[in-house]
């Protein structure tokens, strides 16, 4: 943190005032149903974004510079949002459109600067983006008095990367980097919102794999995916996947076509293995995994059709790992790159990711970014000494944990 803060220094000829966190996060499984109804089972990830501010001038604007982008200062503004088009500012649109969405609540960021740090892989399927977004609205939070609840944060940012990003994105990512609570996965109801935090047994590792493929979202085969489920509801009849059985879906496979079909079943069978996990993990059972973890993965690979090979090879490499303590492999994320999850018990973690990054660099020829990480705490806004200490009592733990349940633990 200090050298973030010389380098704000460095930047700004001033020191920060605040500092918010937004981790990135995995999703254990649930892949691609959070727009459908679904639920998924994410957790929040030690990697995260941390973002420094300090009040500006108040003839500036919104200067903004990010450690990941270059050298390159932008500035912002309070009241024009529109989009940026060259290459090397879209990821602007993060920001800018988090400052739209709030201004659509009649809630203004006033002058400021702004340095960005991140240790979440940009395109790795990590919700790099949601972080970006949740840590911009909860500065515009901090500095204009607004007071809002975690699921209204997290439906703004999606908005924000809705229309000015371009992704139709689901509400997953963005309340779980809001949700998060240590050592706990959150089961999320992506109708109702409702968020129930399971402990995640205290001996099982999760490992996530980055294949070096970068995704980007914004290219069009998301949006098509979303479609297409949106083409198959409406020749099942129903008004939400909440109503369709894979029965439905395959009475209809005729009418449906083989691709539609195939985007349907996956819908309704992820959903099911989404709540298998959940009761595997609430019931104390994580051998249940592994087969939960494989038949998702194949689903998408098959069915949804997001992998790509070397997330195929990933997961084939983990389920190859013949000592004891591999609780199951699958990507995670929207796919088209990004990473796998593994998870192993402690006792074999070191052993399984040296396993991993040999037989990658075997065919690949490359280099595998493979890490531990653990659940940790969402997104959060705490100061420094020289603003105002009930800030920091605002903003800090500032989700709701009322609305949040907590279910039982269990270990391997």
């Amino acid at each position: 943190m200090t050298a973030q803060v010389d380098q704000f220094r460095a930047r700004f000829g001033s020191d920060p005032t605040l500092r918010i966190e937004a981790p990135g996060r995995v999703n254990l499984i649930g892949e691609h149903i959070d727009y459908l109804d679904g639920w998924v089972m994410p957790a929040a990830i030690e990697s995260r974004i941390t973002l420094l501010a300090a009040p500006g001038s108040a003839a500036g604007g919104i200067e903004i510079w990010s450690a990941e982008q270059g050298d390159s200062q932008h500035e912002l503004s309070a009241s024009d949002f529109t989009p940026r088009t060259n290459p090397e500012e879209t990821w602007l649109n993060y920001p800018i459109g988090v400052l739209g969405a709030y201004a659509e609540h009649g809630v203004t960021l006033a002058a400021c600067r702004v340095a960005i740090f991140s240790t979440v892989p940009a395109g790795g399927g990590l919700s790099s983006s949601a972080a970006l977004e949740t840590a911009m609205a909860l500065l515009i939070e901090a500095l204009s008095g607004e007071t809002c609840s975690t699921r209204g944060r997290a439906l703004r940012c999606q908005k924000a990367e809705h229309d000015w990003v371009g992704v139709p994105c689901g509400i997953m990512d963005q309340l779980s980097v809001g949700a998060g609570i240590k050592d706990h996965v959150l089961h999320i109801d992506c109708l109702t919102l409702d968020v129930e935090a399971i402990p995640f047994p205290a001996d099982i590792q999760m490992v996530i794999a980055h294949s070096g493929v970068n995704h980007a979202l914004a290219d069009g085969e998301y949006g098509k995916r979303r479609r297409d489920c949106e083409a198959a509801l409406e020749e099942l009849g129903a008004a939400s996947w909440r109503e369709v059985t894979l029965e439905l879906v395959q009475q209809c496979r005729d009418q449906l076509g083989e691709r539609l079909f195939r985007r349907a079943r996956h819908a309704v069978t992820e959903r099911q293995r989404v709540a298998d996990f959940a009761t595997a993990l609430r019931s104390g059972h994580p051998e249940e995994l592994p087969a939960l973890m494989r038949a998702g993965h194949d689903s998408l690979r098959e069915d949804y059709e997001v992998t790509c090979p070397e997330l195929d090879f990933l997961v084939d490499a983990g389920f190859e790992f013949t000592p004891s303590g591999h609780f199951g492999s699958r990507m995670t994320g929207a796919g088209f790159g990004g990473a796998t999850i593994h998870l192993v018990h402690d006792s074999a973690a070191s052993t399984y990711i040296e396993h991993l990054r040999s037989r990658y660099r075997e065919v690949f020829d490359r280099d595998l970014n493979c890490f531990v990480t653990s659940a940790s705490e969402g997104a959060h806004c705490t100061t420094f000494t020289s603003l105002k200490p009930t800030l920091e009592k605002r903003f800090l733990n500032n989700r709701p944990t009322s609305s949040i349940r907590t279910g039982n633990s269990c270990t391997a």
